[in-house]
């Protein structure tokens, strides 16, 4: 008789079990498992997580400000320290302000009434002509002595290196007031060092030679201070471009027979056209708009040697208390400011191949 058929035993349904739970995936990497409530996944999709309610993912509109109101209070003190001033100087250049309407208000608007006095006067122009000279001589030679200097750096040893740009740092930090001070000590009449060191040199005419009552010697010693101050700045910003530049460059021109001055007019004045456009800009700006060194030395005197249209404006408000001629002159200030700029700038920019 055949055999009868053996009833199906547990193990190959315990095989089969463990091989389907080999072949399902963990726990961690299923995060739509219903073991992690804390994971749930959309309905029908178990295998992706769904949106987390209360998780503030869309940023809300006060988040999107937060940026805005953090510069907030230094867009309001720049508004208020140089928007409005100037704002107002130009509202007071249309009016006839003077001691009066400075007590009582109520000032009258002129029209172009104050511009028209002001460019009508042979002084103004006068006046305009010295701050141009002296924003010219300024300038050249800040940017010829700072090249040198900086020139000069990069050829030095790391200890004098650091020595002459450490000494560099000190003249630029110098505030100005103290250095308008020792400038002053030292063309002092009697006790001036400049003094004494000409006599004992033999130069017997300079024993208390009084520097600051000749307009031209008053001129040149407010020149020197102002390059003085100024140099740093230019100079070691002049250095930090030169260490921009590939020696290779330097090398094959020297291979080429180049000397040393067509190292510089072909190589480092080129690649540095820009940087030395930019300082050029930067120093017009400040020689052009100098002011307390001016007055703290010579008060545009003697006469009127050195009287630049920042020092003119302030004489006429100031010692005049007519605000609105002052006022007028100072916004005229600016604009021939920013007539040289822009010229310069358009010339700068012509070398590059662009137009402003």
């Amino acid at each position: 008789m055949p055999a009868a058929p053996q009833a199906p035993t547990g193990r190959p349904t315990r095989r089969r079990a463990r091989d389907r739970d080999a072949s399902a995936p963990e726990h961690p990497e299923n995060p739509g498992h219903p073991e992690h409530p804390g994971d749930p996944g959309k309905p029908g999709d178990p295998g992706k997580p769904g949106p987390l309610r209360g998780s503030g993912a869309r940023p809300s509109r006060l988040a999107g400000l937060w940026p805005y109101l953090l510069i907030a209070p230094t867009l309001a003190g720049t508004a208020y320290l140089l928007l409005y001033p100037l704002v107002r100087s130009v509202v007071i250049s249309f009016q006839h302000f003077r001691t009066g309407e400075l007590i009582r208000g109520g000032a009258e608007f002129v029209g172009l009434g104050n511009y028209a006095e002001v460019l009508g006067g042979a002084e103004f122009w006068a006046v305009v002509r010295r701050t141009l000279v002296w924003t010219a001589v300024n300038v050249v030679l800040i940017m010829i002595i700072s090249t040198a200097v900086a020139l000069m750096i990069a050829r030095l040893g790391r200890k004098m290196r650091l020595a002459v740009m450490g000494g560099l740092v000190l003249t630029w930090a110098t505030p100005v007031l103290a250095a308008t001070t020792i400038f002053q000590w030292l063309f002092q009449s009697r006790l001036g060092v400049v003094n004494w060191l000409l006599v004992t040199l033999g130069f017997e005419s300079f024993r208390d030679y009084t520097w600051f009552a000749d307009g031209t010697s008053t001129f040149a010693i407010l020149v020197a201070l102002v390059v003085w101050q100024s140099v740093p700045f230019a100079a070691l910003t002049l250095y930090a471009g030169l260490t921009t530049i590939p020696s290779e460059l330097y090398e094959a021109a020297r291979i080429d027979g180049a000397s040393g001055r067509q190292v510089f007019t072909s190589v480092t004045f080129p690649i540095l056209r820009p940087l030395f456009g930019l300082i050029a800009s930067l120093e017009v700006i400040w020689v052009f708009k100098c002011f307390a060194q001016i007055w703290a030395i010579s008060r545009g005197g003697p006469g009127e040697a050195t009287t630049t249209l920042p020092v003119y404006a302030f004489q006429v408000a100031q010692s005049l208390h007519k605000y609105d001629l002052g006022s007028a002159i100072s916004t005229l200030t600016v604009l021939i400011l920013i007539a040289l700029l822009i010229t310069h700038l358009r010339r700068m920019l012509k070398h590059e191949g662009e137009e402003l």
